[in-house]
């Protein structure tokens, strides 16, 4: 049996106009726009209306967008009651997950029309940050602290969750991971989503199962990997021998290669300066032992393999958040705070195909490769007269 499209790998299951991945040449594309241009010049805010609506806005229209992401921070204050409910060490995006699932009992979606669907967006884009710093905030028995609306949506979140407002030079920093983590094409978490939406269930479904599939370490858990595997290397010096052991032993290296990108992943390129500028504030090793494990690893797997590898964006993320200091733990529900302008616009794009009329409900075929009785079945026993299963 062939299985070059196990996991549906290069299998077009529908279109879209939100955004391209050219693999071979590392080119990154949203609403036509290349992610490296909108990183120069834009903004988060006026990249999440990129991709929700497939123009940029007009000076109006950004200004009435980013009023409105500001005006919905607010989360009901029972969703934070019943934060306090949960373990104190519960997996931050568990909670997440429920927490926006639970948006659906205050911010109801009984228009299924696409006016409605853009209001809810709105509502997600803006209450996902809060979501986060709220649980960081409680956790840690801490005072929350409610949203700054003169803030843009990188500096209110690192507000809340530190109670500080940062300087320019770190919310620009923030602002441009956001852009960067944005949107990916058909990856696991959006793909999730548009299956959900497919069902015509509501948005915050579909996005609760896209923080379900975000959750693995193979998708967005891999810059939580990628830090351990710094933390656990410690020095530049012990870089050499520790990646060569690893890939000795067969072990994958987190935050190198892609199932999509055959050259530098353009998120990385972007991560990798914006992390080499914050080592040079900080005085932090981590970029100069990230660096290190980049070209150790491209050396090494070109030697006993053959072939080339790159950086992921989860290579240089890692290092980064660290050093803006972010709970280890967030890297994920961090990553769902940009994407959730991603999954809301497939979402719209799904259930109100503007790309191309596509049948209404997703419904693959797998191949069976179980067990096999004959024509006529397995032959049904009493329990009594069973012998004990082989369990594996």
């Amino acid at each position: 049996m062939e299985t070059k499209n196990i996991g549906l790998r290069n299998i077009e299951v529908a279109d879209t106009r939100i955004s391209s991945i050219d693999g071979e040449k590392g080119k990154l594309i949203y609403r036509g726009y290349d992610i490296l241009d909108l990183t120069k010049k834009s903004n988060f805010e006026e990249t999440a209306y990129l991709l929700l609506h497939d123009e940029l806005p007009s000076r109006r229209q950004f200004d009435d967008f980013k009023q409105k992401l500001a005006a919905e921070r607010t989360i009901p204050k029972r969703v934070q009651e019943n934060m306090g409910n949960w373990r104190k060490d519960a997996d931050p995006m568990d909670m997440l997950q429920a927490f926006v699932a639970a948006l659906s009992g205050y911010y109801d979606e009984e228009f299924q029309d696409k006016e409605a669907s853009y209001g809810r967006a709105i509502t997600l884009i803006a209450k996902v940050p809060t979501i986060v710093a709220s649980w960081e905030r409680i956790r840690n028995n801490k005072d929350l602290v409610h949203p700054a609306l003169e803030l843009s949506h990188a500096a209110n979140f690192l507000y809340m969750l530190t109670g500080k407002k940062p300087d320019s030079e770190i919310e620009k920093i923030f602002d441009i991971c956001l852009i960067l983590h944005a949107d990916h094409t058909f990856n696991a978490s959006t793909f999730a989503a548009r299956q959900v939406a497919s069902t015509r269930a509501h948005m915050y479904s579909a996005a609760s199962a896209a923080i379900g599939a975000l959750s693995g370490e193979l998708h967005g858990g891999a810059n939580y990997e990628v830090m351990k595997m710094l933390l656990d290397i410690e020095t530049v010096d012990n870089v050499e021998q520790w990646i060569k052991s690893s890939i000795s032993k067969g072990e994958k290296i987190m935050g190198m290669g892609h199932a999509v990108y055959k050259t530098y992943d353009p998120r990385a390129q972007v991560l990798k300066e914006l992390s080499r500028k914050l080592a040079d504030r900080t005085g932090d090793p981590w970029f100069e032992i990230t660096q290190k494990v980049e070209q150790v690893t491209i050396d090494e797997i070109k030697k006993q393999k053959g072939i080339d590898i790159y950086p992921n964006v989860d290579l240089y993320s890692a290092s980064l958040y660290y050093m803006l200091k972010f709970p280890m733990d967030l890297n994920t529900p961090i990553f769902a705070i940009s994407r959730v302008a991603g999954w809301a616009a497939h979402i719209i794009e799904e259930k109100f195909a503007e790309a191309a009329p596509k049948p209404a409900l997703y419904r693959p075929k797998a191949v069976y490769v179980g067990k096999y009785c004959g024509p006529q079945g397995c032959e049904y026993k009493p329990l009594d007269l069973r012998a004990e299963a082989k369990i594996d």
